[in-house]
This record gives C-alpha cells, structure tokens and sequence, in this order.
C-alpha cells in the first residue's frame, strides 16, 4: 500500500520572494503561491502507524499540519498546480533520512518518494510550466511528477530501478578509420583526442581483442584533463613576443608544472613541508604533535548545470581528499571562493542552455551553506569576483584545512591488503563527471544529467567519525576518496605499484539496474577506499557499525601490476597498470604577445565623495554579509576571529584564523588573492599580484614568511587555443618567479580548464583565474591582531610604494576605461612584508589592513568601519612616483601596500623597524565620524561621514538579504 502525507503550514503565507522572481521572468501580474511537501511511502503500515509517523517525524507541530491519504493522487490536478520530485537514481537526502527514522522506529518501508507540491493562483498553466523551469527546479535533478490515479496494490518499483541483465560490451576500436577513432571518443564523452585514442588502440592490438566499455571508462577518466592535468605535464613550445613580431623569448616546456609551480618548492626546500604534490592534499609541520594539510578544489562545470548539488559535492569532495591525506585528517577549517556574472541581467538575454545568475548565486551559496553547516566544519575565510565573462562558466572554489597527527602522514600499500569500500551506497550520481569536467559546456554538453551529483553531508560526517576512529586504532594503513572517476580512480591509484582484483557485485546499490561499468565510474558522494587487513575487519566492522556506515570488502591488492575487475565470476576488465598510468604526453603550441602598456591619465578633480561611494556600492567591493552570515564560522571552537569584526561588526577580516589544537597556543592564519581582471593586460601579473595578496592578507592579521604555504588553483579557457595556452603558461612563470622572491613554496594545487560555453557558434571563455590560497603557523595565537581602527588619536601609515598602476582596477572599470598600467610586485616586497611582520610580532602595530581592490582610499574606509572611527589623511604624506595626481594617489591598486594603525608611544620604535622601506604618516584616528581626505597642497578632496559610506558599503546586494 502506498500512503501519502501532505506537510503544510498551519497558517498560510503566500512566498512573495519567489513571486518577486516570477516578476523578473517578465510575468508581471499578481500571484500567489502555496507549498506543501508531499512524503510517499509504500509499506504494509497502519493509519494509526502512518499518523505516528507524521506526528513524530515530518511536521513541526506549532506551525504546520498534515493531510493523509492513500494512494499518489486521486484526481487531476487543478491547471495551477505542479508537483516536482527527484529524477530516479538521484540522491535524495530527504529519503535517506527519513529511511533512517522509520528503522530507528522499528518500521520498514518497501520503497520511499518526497516531492514538492506549488498552487500558483493568477498564473496560466503555460507561464506556470515557463516559471518553473527557470525557477523552481532543474531537469537535470527534477521532474514534474504526473498525477495518476493509483490503487492501494500500486508499488513504487519505477523509483528504485529493475534489474540489471548482464552483458559483457566490447567497443570496435580495432578495424575502424580515425573518423570512428574520434566517434567513440565524442559519444562516449570520454573527452579522449584523437592521438590517444590511436594509443588504446595499438596497445588493445597488442592484446589481440576489442576493449570492454569498462577498461575505455576507466582509461578515460585517468587520462583526463581533471585528473592527469594533461596540459601541464605535456609539452609546451611557448613563444613570446612583442607587437612588432620581435620574438622575445622562445622555449620548449617539458612538464610547466614540474618547471614552475613545483621546481620553486623543490628549490626553497623549506624543513616545514612534510609531503608535497605527492597526496590528497599538501602536509606540512603544524606543531610538536600534529601536521597540518591543506587542499582547494574547483567544481565548477557540475555547479553552472546544477548549482545547489555542483557546490555542496564540491565542499564535500575537498573534505573527502583531507580525509584521503596520509592515513586521514581531521577537517577542521574549509573556505569558499566564488566568481559570477553579475546577476541583473534579463531572462530574455540568456544564451540558450544557461541558468540565470541569480539562480546561480543563490544555488551555489546554500550548497556550500548547507553541507559545512551540517558536517559542522567552519567556512573562515572566503572571496567573490563579478564579471560578466563568467556567464558561461561559474567558478566555484572549495577548500579545506585538516590536522593529523605526525605518525600519520603517509600511506602504505602491501600485496594481500584488503580493498574496503565504506560511506554511501553507489547509485548513478556523476557519471562521466571526470570526464565532463575536461571538455568545453555546449548545448549538448549541457544536458549530461549524470554528470551532477548531490551530496548527503549527514552521511559525510558519519562517514568522518568512522574513519577518524579507525585511524586511531591503526585499523588501516592506506585510504583515499573517491572522487573524480569514483572506485576506478581511488582503486587504481592506491594500488598503482602493485595491482588489485575487484569484484563489482559486492558493491552495494542505492538501487537495482546499475552495470558493471556504471558501479566501477559512478562519482555517487560521501564514499571512501582504505586498504587493511583480515584480522583488522572485525574490530573495523564495530566501529563503523557505532557510526551507522557501510563497509564492504571488494576486493584485495596483488602482485601482478594488473587492475582486473570482475561482476559475478565473468571478468570485465583487466589493465596493465603500467599502461594504465603511462599518461600520454600531449604536445601544445602556446603564444603571448606582450603589448605595451598606455598609462592613462585622467584629469583631477576638486571632490572624490561620488567615486569613493561608488567604489564601496560595487559588487566586487560591498561586503558579502548575506553569504557569511548563512556559514557557522565557530563551530568546533577553533575559530579565533570572526568574518566581521568590530564593536558593529562591520569590518571583514583580511584572513580567516583558527586553532587546529585547542591544546596549543598555536594557529593557522588562511589568506586568498585573486583578481582575473588582471590578466586582460597581462596574466604574470596577475599572478604575481595574486601571491602578493594571499600573503599581505596573512601579515595583516599576524603571519609571516617564514611558515607560509600557497596552493595554486588555475581555472582558464581551452588550452588548444594557443593564445590561451601561452596566458597560462606566463601566469605559471609569475608562480615561480615569486613563489621563490617570498620563499613561500607550493604544497599543492589543481587545474581546471576548458572553462567555455559555446552556444550558437559563440565562444564565452572566462578570464585566465589564478586562485592563491596562503596558510601560515603562528606559535602564539595572542600574536594576531584585526584590521580596523582601535583607538583615537593614533597614527595612520601607509607601507609600501604607490604608483600610477590602475591598469584593470576597480577605478577604471568604474570609469570604463580597459587599458593602462597593470600593478606590478616590486623586488623589495619580501623586505617590506619581513620588516612589518617583525613589528606586529613584536606588539608595534595596533591595526593593519591591505590596500586591495579600490586603492588606499577604500582600504582606510573600511578600516573606519569596525570601530566607526573617522581619520583625516594627508595624500602628500605617502610614498609614491613622482608627479602622481590625486585619484591616482587614492585609488591606485599597487601591490605590497598596508595602512597601519600605531599608537603614537610606539612611533620611533615602528619607524626604526620599518627603516629603508616606503613608509609615510598619513595622519591619525578621529572619534570624528567622518573621512577626510587631503591632497595636493593639504586641500580637501574627499569628506564623508561614516554614515554615509557604510550606506554605500552595503548598498550592492540588498536584493539577497
């Protein structure tokens, strides 16, 4: 019998925010919507046990009620009505959930449906079905579930699949021409090209046999883009030169990666870095007692199809690669960065296949929301970039700090070990995602429903408690996650040196119907790979039995260097791990042409209010409460500041920090830089202003160069366009360039390219993105200090050089203007960062806060708000170029600039610490509530109250609070 109970408020409010949308669509007529949930359960249960059900499980009793009934639906429905629910084989959490619950009351349900029920009261049934498409649901995940009359003796069997026939699938790829090569690449989404393609073929030759379908999946996701990071390990003939053809510098880059990023680790050869480039994510030494690691991932193709799932599978990834690092870490910090279009852009206006920003902001921030939340990780530190370039191609970051203990650190793999499975059970969920991830968005790309999964973070964070538990006792030498090509990556990688046998029947199933194949690639969430021993399963199967998690053995490690999988006695692929791993090296052609920069001069003017408070109401300026507010930044207890600081809490902190150990003084300071508008000029750069930011963000709260890490996330175009290719390559060398001036070495990084949307035979490809993420120890968490104004009267320096460098700045895109001088790291930036770290350690400095995007005049205004102290500030005082005319003066983005803030007891002192680097005394701290600004011949240029610019700061996203 399948019952069904309705969930609705017990007093009706119509959801004006989602008619305010249903506006925007160009539908502008009154309306009003009403909600229920819909829960279906087929079980042999009673009225009264279903009444019980809804009474203890389903409803909040003091604002909602419950209708039940039999059957789905016993009549047609009205013309304003629609009921939506998952697509079958997507994860419904809802249904896990509520699974869990009924066990818990000794129930048992044959199968499980939610679904969301919307009356729309002054809407026709074809602007209904316009609205919901855009609005309400994505196809990808959701359906429109038909109303049909249904009998008590009706099952819900459609929802859990049938079964799965075997039948072994062998792909023709011997005796077909290079056409057909590039076929089964292109209708395989295997994302192979045609070179490789001709490798698999010669090596199956060999073999004398066709490839099954499972051993070309599996080849394809580890020769990925997204896994291998095939373009930076390929070769590389780089030409550069200037605008009249001159070649400037010509060279063969065998491995960018190794001769970049990873050669200027190697050559700091810091002692604090543990293992590097080698795990999950990057180890380094944290304390006498514990290592810390630290990775940051992309998801970004998954989030511009389905933003909600796209994001909170990307959090719940990077925190699955802690969990992956040496023998497991504890998560215990994660941060976020997002690139958007901005989002007042009209629905008419939309290419073809993509969603609306708006719908995207609000998908992606809840997604991240959501799955920290509940797993109960703080998000600390985060970042937003608008542009309309990323349209097409959202960027979202996800990163996560973890601790583990020193004796823990590194795997060991030894023939005979075990092959366990545990966490979730595997469904259809992100097949092809690999893959997917390593190729440009199209129209057709667009529709690859499995290629988006949605996470469980429930089931995440019992996941984490098992493994941690474990870890403790010993119980498993060897782990990994399964991400990126699910079992086939995480089996193979981990047995790489030795080889594995698998037995895919014995994986367990979200539902019946799933392939040999399907079971080895699925991506489906919140699942992870250890290897063990046989004496180790009983107290392994305790443990993770007190946590509610599934663990299976499916397989064991071997000596034969073979990956071989079976289903049910048949063998349905067996790879030479050799072969598997000799990753083709591609060969790329990549140019730049250095263009000579026009430094645009604009004429002064008597007053700077407008362009201040317009810089402060721009998207990439005004803070970001309405995201920072939806995070738990404190939980676990670790946090040592919060996102806004401040007796208002109005100041955004510089750089997240936190106490890994509660048992130690010691911390982990967390700093990011980006700025893609940078690498319209000129993409080293933008890199080097990038290093320059993520570590000015640390020193501002504490840091020093000494224990600084970075990680590189590069997120950039198609690398076949040459031209594209040659943007990344100078980035990279920017990387190392100044990677080795600060001597901050990388401890880990990802890719992601293929960042484009063609629709219509146009091409939006996003800006070249560098994402520096930046982690320093501080011994003495006493020792960090805060970015606003503390007291009146004391003094305001400016640190560092200020040039005429508004090339790509928040300024002149204010002002529309695309050239002039991109902002350049000098060589003594690494003195002036020392020198001041050396003062703030030593209790010299009472504030301190970067000069970032808007200049010097937007840093002290925001410095001016934590407290909601004025400070008057004399231009003239500032070191900088000769000639430099006032809004240059104010709004020039150079790198390796601070404002301080200095009692005037600790003057001397703080000037003989800062000897011999660019250091000026703007003025001091006012309990006046007003900025004032000064320039040339201490006349007036700018006064505004703090009223005024907090009104300004916090006017860009009222729509989203």
């Amino acid at each position: 019998m399948i019952w069904k109970i309705e969930v609705f408020p017990k007093k009706y409010s119509n959801l004006k925010d989602l008619s305010s949308q249903i506006k925007d669509l160009g539908i502008d007529k009154p309306v009003e919507i009403k909600f229920k949930k819909i829960y279906l359960i087929e079980a042999d249960f009673t009225r009264q046990t279903v009444e019980n059900v809804a009474q203890r499980l389903l409803i909040d009793p003091v604002i909602e009620k419950y209708v039940i009934s039999k059957g789905f639906f016993r009549k047609q429905p009205e013309a304003d009505e629609i009921v939506l629910t998952y697509n079958p084989g997507v994860c419904d959490p809802v249904e896990i959930s509520l699974n869990k619950a009924l066990n818990d009351l000794s129930l048992t349900a044959k199968n499980l449906k939610t679904a969301r029920f919307y009356k729309f009261e002054g809407l026709t049934k074809e602007e209904i079905k316009y609205a919901a498409e855009k609005l309400f649901y994505n196809p990808l995940m959701e359906h429109i579930m038909e109303y049909t009359s249904v009998n008590s003796g009706n099952t819900l069997n459609a929802f859990s699949g049938s079964d799965y026939a075997f039948k072994l699938e062998r792909v023709n790829i011997l005796d077909v021409q290079d056409k057909e090569l590039i076929k089964v690449s292109q209708e395989g989404c295997l994302s192979l090209d045609l070179e490789e393609m001709k490798i698999i073929r010669d090596y199956f030759s060999k073999l004398g046999r066709n490839p099954t379908d499972c051993e070309l999946e599996t080849i394809a996701q580890t020769w990925s883009e997204h896994c291998a990071h095939k373009t930076f390990r390929g070769i590389i003939e780089y030409e550069e030169k200037d605008e009249r053809s001159l070649v400037l510098k010509k060279k063969t880059l065998n491995n960018l990666l190794k001769n970049t990023v990873m050669k200027a680790t190697d050559e700091i050869a810091s002692d604090f870095c543990v293992s590097v480039f080698h795990d999950n994510s990057g180890v380094v030494r944290f304390n006498e007692e514990y290592n810390l690691c630290f990775k940051v991932e992309t998801h970004n193709h998954p989030s511009s199809l389905e933003p909600y799932g796209g994001a909170s599978t990307g959090l719940g990834g990077v925190i699955r690669d802690i969990l992956g690092t040496g023998c497991a870490a504890k998560p215990v910090a994660s941060i976020d960065v997002f690139c958007f279009s901005p989002w007042r852009i009209p629905y008419r206006d939309l290419p073809k296949g993509l969603l609306h920003p708006k719908r995207i902001i609000k998908g992606v921030v809840k997604g991240v929301r959501d799955y920290g939340n509940r797993m109960g990780i703080p998000i600390v530190s985060g970042a937003v970039v608008f542009d309309e370039r990323f349209l097409g191609n959202p960027l979202v970051y996800c990163g996560t700090l973890g601790l583990m203990p020193k004796d823990k650190s590194f795997k060991e793999v030894r023939d005979g070990d075990l092959v366990v499975l545990c966490g979730a059970k595997t469904g259809r969920d992100g097949i092809h995602g690999a893959t997917f991830s390593s190729t440009e968005l199209d129209e057709k790309t667009i529709g690859l429903t499995s290629a988006v999964q949605i996470g469980n973070p429930i089931e995440e964070k019992k996941l984490t408690e098992a493994i941690l538990r474990a870890r403790d006792e010993d119980l498993f030498t060897a782990i990994t996650d399964c991400g990126a090509g699910g079992l086939s990556s995480a089996v193979s990688e981990l047995s790489e040196k030795h080889g594995a046998n698998v037995y895919l029947e014995k994986v367990p199933l979200k539902y019946r119907g799933l392939s040999y194949t399907e079971i080895w690639i699925s991506e489906s969430q919140e699942r992870m790979v250890f290897f063990t021993q046989k004496d180790k399963l009983d107290k392994l199967g305790e443990i993770f039995a007190e946590e509610e998690v599934e663990i299976t053995v499916i397989g064991e490690v071997v000596s034969n260097k073979k990956l071989t999988l079976f289903y049910r006695g048949k063998e349905v692929a067996c790879l030479d791990l050799d072969f598997l791993f000799n990753i083709p090296r591609l060969k790329k052609k990549a140019f730049w042409v250095s263009k000579e920069e026009k430094d645009i001069k604009l004429k002064d003017r008597e007053n700077y209010n407008e362009d201040l408070k317009n810089l402060l109401s721009s998207p990439n300026i005004s803070p970001k409460d309405w995201i920072i507010t939806e995070y738990d930044h404190e939980v676990q207890a670790g946090s040592v500041t919060k996102p806004f600081l401040g007796i208002r809490n109005r100041a955004v902190s510089d750089a997240g920090i936190i106490r890994p150990d509660l048992e130690s003084e010691s911390c982990a300071v967390i700093g990011l830089g980006i700025n893609p508008f940078y690498s319209d000029i000129d993409p080293y750069w933008m890199a080097a202003c990038c290093i320059d930011e993520a570590i000015r963000n640390l020193i501002s709260a504490g840091g020093s160069l000494e224990r600084t890490f970075l990680l590189d996330n590069f997120s950039w175009g198609s690398p076949q366009d040459p031209e594209v290719l040659g943007a990344l390559v100078k980035a990279s060398f920017a990387c190392y360039d100044f990677a080795k001036l600060f001597g901050t070495p990388f401890i880990s990084g990802k890719d992601s390219l293929y960042n484009e949307y063609i629709v219509e035979g146009k091409r939006i490809t996003i800006p070249g993105t560098l994402l520096i993420s930046a982690v320093s120890i501080i011994d003495d968490v006493g020792k960090t200090i805060s970015n606003h104004f503390r007291e009146e009267g004391n003094l305001i320096y400016i640190v560092g050089l200020t040039k005429a460098e508004l090339g790509a700045s928040e300024y002149f895109r204010l002002k529309g203007i695309k050239t002039g001088v991109v902002p350049k790291v000098e060589k003594n930036a690494r003195d002036i960062f020392s020198k001041l770290s050396k003062a703030i350690d030593m209790g010299l400095v009472s504030s301190c806060h970067d000069c970032s995007e808007g200049g010097l005049a937007v840093a002290i205004a925001e410095m001016c708000m934590g407290s909601f102290l004025g400070a008057s500030v004399f231009l003239e005082e500032a070191v900088k170029e000769k000639g430099l005319l006032n809004y240059e003066t104010l709004f020039s983005e150079s790198p390796s600039r601070f404002i301080v803030e200095v009692r005037k007891d600790k003057k001397d002192e703080f000037q003989a610490r800062l000897k011999d680097v660019p250091l000026g005394l703007l003025g001091c701290v006012s309990k006046e509530e007003k900025l004032v600004f000064y320039g040339t011949e201490a006349k007036g240029i700018m006064n505004l109250s703090l009223k005024e610019i907090e009104e300004s700061w916090f006017s860009a996203f009222g729509e989203f609070r």
